[in-house]
């Protein structure tokens, strides 16, 4: 796939590269239901809960500091829960998972949106890689401590990229998650996406509800903040070629609100989509013997933090 498509027409769902999060939604009336999004202070989270809660939906908003919660709660009309959830903590997983089941609320879908993207220099926590931790560890401890929250037609939907298939040559470095033996940028950012998808296709052999679905999605190539850490000459011509080339944040979010909320998705799971149509993950994000032992080594890892 390319990261610039040409052809940005409707696919089989109607919807393409150019559809936004408020044209898949349209019409859905939401109320009733309630959504957990991560990462909602910024970007497409932030996206993804205006336009949930445009449509009448219950938004838990959670972000790394209650403060940035609250700020971007406050900035949307609709009825939200603004809750603290640092990602790399594995104490402020656990309290947010307990805040959430004390509530005994009812997720209709949990958006795992929140990440962090090609850090230029090694940064480790709990002896992880930074990024498999965050990206995977965090939202693996989330999603998993409120499995028994779902509803029976529960949704998860779990932000990877296509950036899955620029990963190491063997696909998940077990060997080497802490990355001390090696460390590319671009290759942890994307196993760390990699292993979003693999948990994406194992849960969804997992869910104790038959109409419960769990699926991963590539939003597309965004100008969001995630670019900081890129090499200044390439968010400059991400700058240049933004209008023509890549997608904005209301496109951005658009795949995940479609995955999460439509009609025509209903039932589908252990799936991959892109610009709202069902794709095709590398081959490593095919390969089921992988994310069975990805899943048995991040219990173990998770166990540790016990």
């Amino acid at each position: 796939m390319s990261l610039f498509p040409l052809n940005q027409g409707a696919g089989p769902s109607g919807f393409g590269y150019r559809s936004t999060a408020e044209a898949v939604t349209l019409g859905l009336d939401l109320s009733g239901k309630t959504y957990l999004v991560t990462g909602c202070s910024t970007g497409l989270g932030r996206e993804t809960l205006r336009v949930l809660t445009l449509r009448g939906a219950c938004v838990i908003a959670l972000a790394r500091t209650i403060e940035n919660a609250r700020k971007v709660c406050a900035q949307v009309a609709g009825d939200t829960v603004p809750l603290a959830c640092e990602l790399s903590d594995p104490g402020s997983i656990n309290r947010v998972i307990d805040q959430i089941r004390s509530r005994d609320y009812r997720l209709d879908g949990i958006i795992a949106n929140a990440g962090i993207m090609a850090l230029p220099k090694l940064q480790q926590k709990f002896d992880l890689e930074l990024q498999f931790l965050t990206n995977h560890v965090g939202h693996f401890m989330l999603v998993t401590g409120l499995i028994d929250q779902l509803t029976d037609h529960g949704r998860v939907v779990m932000l990877s990229s296509v950036a899955h298939k620029r990963t190491y040559h063997d696909g998940i470095q077990f060997n080497n998650l802490s990355g001390k033996k090696m460390y590319v940028p671009w290759h942890a950012y994307g196993q760390s996406k990699l292993c979003n998808l693999l948990f994406a296709r194992h849960l969804s052999t997992r869910l104790p509800g038959s109409g419960q679905t769990a699926n991963a999605v590539h939003p597309g190539v965004i100008a969001t903040r995630l670019t900081r850490h890129m090499n200044p000459l390439l968010r400059v011509s991400a700058r240049v070629v933004s209008p023509l080339c890549l997608k904005n944040v209301a496109q951005g979010a658009a795949t995940q609100c479609y995955v999460a909320t439509h009609p025509a998705v209903a039932g589908m799971t252990g799936r991959y989509f892109v610009d709202s149509n069902e794709a095709i993950p590398s081959r490593f994000g095919q390969d089921d013997a992988l994310a069975s032992i990805l899943w048995a080594r991040t219990e173990d890892i998770v166990s540790q933090f016990d």
